[in-house]
């Protein structure tokens, strides 16, 4: 029977049974549920036909309680709207679980991108020796972080997991019982979580999926590309930021970072110990079975805090003997079980994940500076009196050859000994754990050689003063030091000192990008084009100094934090750009919505890592042409012309401050960090972090930083008459077309309808008009450009899923303009934001917030 097509295994498979047991919560035994899910779909229908007509959410509201519930008092009707929100929460609940089950009915789990899919083309293309050359040193590393972008609390993803395994089995008792579950467990978190609380969430990835997930990766390509040898190379690991991400963070301590570490090596051991005892059952062997039982009995001390003599290589040694025993003695019966846990033993080690610790340069040239003045108010002979008065060259030549040990009870300011105590915490955790265990440093918003040196320098003086074994990872992120960048490293590079700590880390660099921060300073074309550019420059750079660099992109969920159809980015790279490790972070949503299950997290890791291999091994020369290399430039400079702009327009900062929902982010207690950088009353736009900022637009559902600039440059071209250029340029460069793709992905996303009636307003009218006339622009001109009818025309699936969850929201988008103006009128007629009744609508507007940013999966 031929494979349906991928929309119409979407309709019969997620949308048709969606339709199915969303009725069940009707018949839900709670009075509540069944008499508010009688009135959403009227609710529902309100809004539509209000918004087809024009009319604002206000008059949508006030017609709906008109029409159908005209006798419920104000009180009554807020409670209502309170009631739809809880609602709606729990239908995108749904969704997602019925989605998460049909994830491997909908996507060709051994199509394209998969890594059966690559094995079978390099076959027919003799290359398979270059596949196993490559996958040699080729790995892929996805770090998860603690990004405050997930709205549920870990009892709800619970359910899901649930859920979605219920409906796989169409299992419908146990679906009843969890939608009632469902119904009544709360959404909201009262207080904000820890740093810790926010490492063991993520935790549960580590233990539930990836262990597995990675686990199957890898005996997948030692079996049938490697044909059973073994693999030194690790190819896929996890990073971690939760407990290690200090920058803008003050919560996470040294003591936080130590036990984080300690949490990911008892995680890891419980998984061995549950793999072990199933072997236990199954090795019932002579000379087999005595150590498998001794293993378990190790492990089982680690975990129940007794002291055991049990090391990684103990552990691997004995396994592999184990499975000798099998070969030789026992017929290999199960030897395909036991190589399995070597293999994680292999990938995990004692350890996990790779946890990180990230710090900004302007806080560790503070705590630097605190340092220095400490150690020469106390005579030491590390720094010389004049040390400040130094310029930068000379600061960085003794930054290079500095050693000694810093006495850190001459340290007064706590701020400054937390931050020399998380070094001290790194050593701790490599003594215990192994070096994979900690061993990078990114210090984000590095702008200068001495930036980096100023770490160095800490580094060797408070922990590592025999050998540094820790990576200096900078963070370049906005357009200035993106094209500061290469001239920042080829100093380091000629750095005899730095140089030689290189040498030592087996000559490979690590320097991360930030796509965040990128398109929140340059717009999306200029931010993605110059990251592209810097990368080259970077390679070449390394190239010219023999070391190996690894580009680590600091990627969001949606496309204006560089999201999206991630994967493809890679496949477009061409041969300027080192490609060897594919490393990105991943966080909130895109942590449960891509690689949530097993199926989704074994395929979306397998088509990173095949998009990667095959942007090495194919022989298409995916090279710029200069010519394009020219439309590049110049349309990345018009858009950034046209954002710069936008940003300076002198209503940009209050309209997001008034207009949207920016400032109640900070009151969703998803995330244990504050919601900006500053601790200025105002907003002040170098303050705001990405994440709020992109998702108040997506809030609006008007995803500026996904397209504003784009529509203005291209229409250059039109008015020109050179609108074949950029057609070109989209025919014959990947990257741009997974540019546009992924900027149609925001464009659908978009619904100015909601928020039309800005358009009359007094003092925000005309900014609307301007971001509304971009969005029109835009979007016409990306569909002249792609020859489409219609936005994502070649993804009707993911168009598909994108629609259906924009129109369970829909009610929920209504409630939150709705409630924003009711505080707009209430504070133009000057009533106070303690005021109840003001309350009230700010409550409404921060509980609309979860639906919203969850039924969007990548909004933020």
């Amino acid at each position: 029977m031929p494979t349906q097509p991928k929309l119409t295994r979407f309709n019969q498979n997620v949308l048709a049974k969606y339709q199915i047991y969303n009725s069940i919560f009707l018949t839900l035994p709670f009075d509540t549920i069944t008499r508010t899910g009688t009135l959403l779909p009227l609710f529902h229908a309100t809004c539509k036909r209000g918004y087809e007509k024009k009319d604002d959410p206000t008059t949508i509201v006030e017609t709906f309680f008109k029409k159908y519930q005209a006798r419920r008092s104000p009180a009554s009707q807020i409670d209502l709207l309170f009631r739809f929100i809880q609602y709606i929460e729990r239908q995108v609940v749904l969704f997602d679980a019925v989605e998460d089950a049909a994830f491997p009915i909908v996507n060709n789990m051994d199509g394209i991108g998969t890594l059966r899919s690559l094995k079978e083309s390099v076959k027919k293309e003799n290359k398979l020796d270059l596949l196993k050359t490559y996958l040699e040193e080729f790995k892929v590393r996805i770090v998860l972080t603690a990004h405050p972008t997930q709205f549920y609390p870990g009892s709800v993803l619970g359910i899901i997991t649930e859920l979605t395994e219920a409906i796989r089995e169409n299992d419908l008792l146990r679906i009843n019982e969890l939608m009632a579950q469902l119904g009544k467990t709360p959404f909201f978190k009262h207080k904000k979580p820890t740093p810790y609380d926010e490492a063991v969430s993520l935790i549960w990835y580590l233990e539930n999926v990836f262990y597995k997930s990675f686990g199957t990766i890898y005996d997948y390509i030692q079996q049938n590309i490697f044909d059973g040898e073994h693999v030194e190379n690790d190819i896929v690991n996890i990073g971690f930021w939760p407990g290690g991400d200090r920058d803008g963070n003050p919560f996470v301590t040294p003591e936080i970072t130590l036990d984080v570490a300690d949490r990911l090596h008892i995680t890891v051991i419980k998984n061995y110990y549950r793999d072990t005892r199933r072997l236990r059952r199954k090795l019932t062997f002579v000379d087999v079975e005595e150590k498998i039982i001794a293993l378990e009995n190790e492990l089982w001390k680690i975990i129940t805090n007794k002291k055991s003599n049990l090391t990684v290589e103990n552990f691997s040694a004995e396994m592999t003997a184990i499975k000798d025993l099998l070969v030789n003695k026992h017929q290999s019966l199960y030897v395909n079980d036991v190589n399995s846990l070597i293999n994680k033993i292999h990938l995990f080690g004692f350890h996990f994940a790779y946890l990180d610790i990230r710090q900004d340069s302007r806080k560790h040239a503070q705590f630097f500076n605190d340092m220095v003045k400490a150690l020469i108010a106390s005579d030491s002979s590390i720094f010389p009196d004049n040390y400040f008065d130094l310029s930068e060259k000379a600061q960085i030549d003794i930054l290079s050859k500095v050693s000694g040990q810093v006495d850190l009870s001459l340290i007064k300011d706590e701020e400054t000994l937390k931050a020399l105590n998380t070094i001290k915490a790194i050593k701790t955790i490599q003594h215990k754990y192994g070096e994979k265990a900690a061993n990078r440093y990114i210090i984000s918003n590095n702008q200068t050689t001495l930036n980096v040196m100023q770490l160095f320098a800490m580094l060797k003086l408070v922990a590592f003063q025999d050998e540094l074994t820790v990576d200096i990872g900078p963070l370049f992120e906005t357009i200035t030091d993106l094209e500061n960048a290469p001239d920042v490293m080829e100093a380091l590079y000629t750095n005899p000192d730095y140089a030689a700590h290189l040498k030592s880390r087996g000559n490979k660099q690590t320097i991360m990008l930030g796509f965040s921060d990128g398109t929140k300073d340059g717009g999306y074309l200029m931010a993605n084009w110059a990251i592209y550019k810097a990368k080259e420059n970077l390679t070449s750079v390394s190239r010219k100094y023999g070391i190996k660099v690894i580009f680590f992109d600091g990627r969001g969920g949606p496309p204006a934090r560089g999201g999206g159809k991630t994967h493809n980015f890679y496949a477009s790279l061409g041969p300027t750009i080192e490609d060897e490790e594919v490393q990105l972070t991943i966080q909130g949503q895109t942590i449960s919505s891509n690689f949530g299950t097993l199926e989704s997290s074994q395929y979306n890791l397998e088509q990173l890592i095949s998009s990667g291999i095959q942007n090495s091994i194919s022989e298409n020369d995916l090279k710029m042409l200069p010519e394009n290399r020219a439309v590049m430039d110049d349309l990345s400079e018009r858009s950034y012309k046209a954002y710069s702009d936008f940003k300076a327009h002198p209503k940009f900062i209050s309209y997001l401050e008034h207009m949207s929902t920016l400032k109640y982010y900070a009151k969703t207690n998803i995330g244990s960090r504050p919601s900006k950088r500053g601790k200025s009353e105002g907003l002040i736009f170098s303050d705001l972090r990405a994440i709020p900022f992109v998702g108040s637009w997506s809030q609006l559902k008007q995803n500026v930083p996904g397209f504003f600039g784009v529509g203005t440059a291209l229409k250059h071209y039109e008015d020109t008459g050179q609108f074949e250029k950029v057609q070109t340029l989209y025919k014959t460069s990947s990257f741009f077309k997974t540019l546009i793709g992924n900027s149609m992905m925001s464009l659908s996303k978009s619904f100015f309808d909601l928020t039309r009636y800005m358009a009359e307003d007094a003092e925000y009218g005309e900014f609307w008009t301007l971001i509304y006339n971009e969005y029109e622009t835009t979007k016409r001109l990306i569909l002249k450009l792609t020859g489409y009818n219609e936005l994502m025309q070649e993804e009707p699936a993911g168009k598909a899923s994108i629609a259906v969850r924009e129109s369970i929201v829909l009610p929920l988008l209504t409630i939150q303009q709705y409630a924003l103006k009711k505080i707009q009128d209430l504070e133009k007629s000057g009533v106070k934001a303690d005021d109840e009744q003001m309350k009230v609508f700010a409550n409404m507007v921060t509980r609309s917030l979860f639906g919203n940013i969850n039924a969007s999966r990548n909004s933020a």
